[in-house]
């Protein structure tokens, strides 16, 4: 099993910066994706950037956060991330972190994902 935590998620104003951190413990060796997803009340969980994990060649963004956020991971240190800069009120959201068991043929959808963290709220106002 692996438990992931994240952290780091505010109130911040719009144009502003936020570096969410998602930290893996357990049985990480088989990790293949580690991902982000955001979900605001009412609606559906959306996919927002994933790395490869063992060497993060690899990284994958949604249309509407790229150029903005970017994904890394510490290996040494079980952790990853997920930099945010020119935060949107449309960034507000409770941002998750998960982790396939294996492989996996694409990062995208939610169901690939074997593991997930509680959340943290990012609130970004006007």
């Amino acid at each position: 099993q692996v438990q992931l935590v994240e952290s780091g998620g505010g109130l911040v104003q719009a144009g502003g910066s936020l570096r969410l951190s998602c930290a893996a413990s357990g049985r990480t060796f088989s990790t293949y994706f580690m991902g982000w997803f955001r979900q605001a009340p009412g609606k559906e969980r959306e996919f927002v950037a994933a790395i490869t994990w063992s060497d993060g060649s690899t990284a994958y963004y949604a249309d509407s956060v790229k150029g903005r956020f970017t994904i890394s991971r510490d290996y040494a240190k079980n952790t990853g991330y997920l930099q945010i800069n020119s935060l949107k009120p449309d960034d507000t959201a409770v941002y998750y972190c998960a982790a396939t068991r294996g492989w996996r043929r694409s990062p995208l959808p939610g169901s690939e994902y074997d593991y997930w963290g509680e959340g943290t709220q990012v609130t970004v106002s006007s």
